[in-house]
Order: C-alpha cells, then structure tokens, then sequence
C-alpha cells in the first residue's frame, strides 16, 4: 500500500498547491477559469461547482487551470480537453448553438452557465489577455510563489515539530592507516572543536576536513572525561557533491560518525528561521545543478523521473513522516525553479512571452504563438523521455 500512496501523496500535494496559486491569483484578478484539474489527459472524475469544473485526470504527472484565454485553442488539445477550446465554443454560442459544447453530458449543460456548460459567452473583462501585465503576472507566478511557500512552510513545521537533528561528533571507527588513525584517534572518543572552534555535529567537523586537504587541523577531544588536542593532515580524495553529481577533491581523515541522532527542540521563532535557510540551501542547490547542466559540467545522466519520484518516496515514507515531509519540500522548491526556466510551455516561457509582448506593444500572431508552443512542447517531450530512460536504466540495474 505504502508504495502507491507514498508517491500520489507526494506529487499531489506538490502539483496541487502550484495549479491552486495559479488558480487563485486568476479569480483574485477576475480572469474566467472553468477547469482546475489535477493530471492529464482522460477525467477520471470530475465535477463542477460554480463556474469551475474540478478533475481529477489519468496522468498524475502535473496539473492545469484552463483559463479564458486566445491560446486556449492550443492548450485544451495539450491539456487532454476537447477537440474545440473556449474560442470556439464562445463562437458557438454567440452563433445560438444548443444542447451543449461538443463532448459533452447533455445532464451537465446549464443554460445560466458561461461556456463550455452553457451558452452565456466569457465576458471580455474576464478574458486572460484584456487583464492588465501587472495582473497576467501575478497569476503566472503565482503557482511559482506558492511552491515556495510550501517548502518554507513544511520546512518550519518540520524543525518545529521535531526539533533540529544533527548526528554528534563521537568517533565510532577508523579505517587503516589514514591520519585519524595514525593521529591516535581512537573510538568513542568526543570531539569538541576543530581549529579552536567548538562544535558538536559531526557535519561540521566533515565541513572543516573536506576543506583542507593537504592542510594540518588541530582536533579538540574529550576522552574519558579528560581533554585532549591531535595535529592531523586530511588526504586529497575524489569525492561527488550530493547536490549536482559534480567531481571535486575533498579532504578525508578516515573517522567514522556512531549511528546515533541527537536533536534539539527548537521554538517557533527559531525554526522559521532553520526552515527559511533549509528553503534557501535547497534553492541554491536546485540552481546548482540547472546551472550544472546547461554549462556541461553535470551530465543529463543525473537527471530523475517519475519512477525515480516515486521509489524516493516510498523510502522516504518507510523511514519516517518526517523524510517524507522534507521530500515534499525539497521537489516543491524544484518544482518552483524549473517551472520559472524559459521554455515556452512553462511559466518562465510564459512570462517572457507575455513581457515580450508588451515590449513590442502588440500580441504576437496566432500562428507564432503556436509554433513557440510545438517547441517548448517538443522540449518538454525530451527531457521527459530523458529522465524516462535514466529511471529504467537505474531501475533494471
């Protein structure tokens, strides 16, 4: 059971708090949205209150809301709509068509409703495109913005929940013959500080030793009670950064951390403050790897998909609600920063073609906006199938 709901409850928190910012800011602005839907493609099951017609579709892969809009023509085909957009069917209806939009349940069709449940057309005031630029990006970011705020939110409870968990810097073994051992490091014993600084996870101490290969730290420990200080050299190692998959030289001693996890209760104040750095760490990091990417430095290999989603999530929950929270967090701020890359189908495309638009100081015509969309679509397609394959690859080796 854990291994389907683990990853529905993953995507779906995260794709639904993005389409419902989006969702939001339109009625916020008063821009027409008939659909909110959860996937792709075929309903599985819908229905509709007030204006709105909420769905929950076939592919669990992301979300959309249909908005009144020009493209709509366009999108609804991408969408798994019907063959006919809001366009058409405002056509329609101004023509005095009955009996219901192309597709539909004749049970469904409301003769006080707007298209596509019934005849009355969109009001132009409430069209996407007659919104102000100031209102059409606010309602493109908007799903960006609330990704954010649910990493930083999940973040803060995490911290405020459960505390700040580090594992303490006691040695519990050496390996042979590297500094830590030849040193005289032993295990069990306690280190305090490194360079004269205090401190009590063993992350810092790996922090302060990744950095100075081939440089002499001094280590502040306590043995029985009783303190002492060991002179050590880290050795260069290849090493990979968690983060991006990138090679770099780090500096090791050969020590290993006991299996033991300490935490510290954190109040509210104090765990906005972990969860707005934990936010802030984990954007960087997502750049880091986008950036990785497009100057060659980290290869596409690296790159995960759906079933990579979906395995990370099944672990995650096996080990505890709390891993499975900081996984939502850590795919909502991915989601927000990739959604913002300037490619035509996303929001960063959107938003550049709408501040394009206003540059030249006229709509770009129908065919232009179309064949803008075939490529971000076609580039979509790609790294879907990319990211398809490294998860088959990782999942039958």
């Amino acid at each position: 059971m854990i291994a389907w709901l683990a990853p529905i409850l993953v995507l779906g928190i995260v794709i639904f708090v993005h389409e419902l910012g989006h969702f939001l800011a339109a009625k916020w602005t008063g821009v027409y949205a008939p659909r909110f839907s959860l996937g792709f493609g075929p309903a599985l099951w819908k229905r509709r209150r007030g204006e709105t017609e909420y769905v929950l579709a076939a592919f669990p892969l992301g979300g959309y809301v249909r908005m009144a809009s020009r493209e709509d023509e366009t999108m609804a085909a991408i969408e798994g709509g019907k063959p006919e957009g809001l366009a058409s069917e405002q056509v329609r209806a101004a023509a005095g068509a009955v009996g219901g939009p192309i597709g539909s349940n004749p049970t469904d069709w409301d003769e006080n409703a707007m298209v596509p449940f019934g005849p009355k057309p969109v009001p132009p005031e409430r069209w996407f495109e007659s919104k102000p630029l100031w209102a059409r990006l606010v309602i493109m970011l908007a799903g960006v913005t609330m990704n954010v705020v649910l990493t930083l939110t999940v973040s803060t409870g995490v911290f405020a929940y459960y505390g700040r968990s580090y594992v303490p810097a006691v040695v519990d073994s050496l390996v042979a013959d590297m500094p830590a051992q030849r040193a005289g490091l032993l295990p069990g014993d306690s280190i305090a500080s490194i360079n004269g600084k205090e401190i009590r996870a063993w992350s810092d101490l790996l922090a302060t030793v990744s950095g100075s290969a081939g440089k002499e730290v001094a280590l502040g420990i306590v043995r029985g009670g009783s303190p002492l200080t060991l002179t050590m050299t880290p050795v260069a190692q290849q090493g990979m950064e968690a983060a991006t998959g990138k090679a770099v030289t780090v500096g090791r001693v050969g020590a290993y951390p006991t299996n033991r996890v300490e935490r510290d209760r954190l109040s509210l104040a104090s765990a906005s403050v972990a969860g707005w750095q934990a936010t802030w760490a984990m954007g960087r990091a997502v750049v880091g790897v986008v950036g990785g990417l497009f100057r060659g430095e980290i290869s596409v290999k690296n790159l995960g998909g759906p079933v990579m989603i979906a395995r990370t999530s099944v672990d995650a929950a096996k080990t505890g609600m709390e891993s499975l929270w900081a996984l939502i967090a850590f795919l909502s701020i991915n989601l927000a920063i990739l959604n913002l890359l300037p490619i035509p189908i996303l929001d960063g495309g959107q938003i550049l073609m709408v501040l394009a638009e206003a540059a030249k100081g006229s709509p770009f015509s129908v065919r232009t906006r179309e064949n803008v969309m075939r490529v971000g679509l076609a580039a979509i397609v790609a790294l879907f199938a990319v990211v398809m394959f490294n998860d088959l690859v990782a999942l039958f080796r």
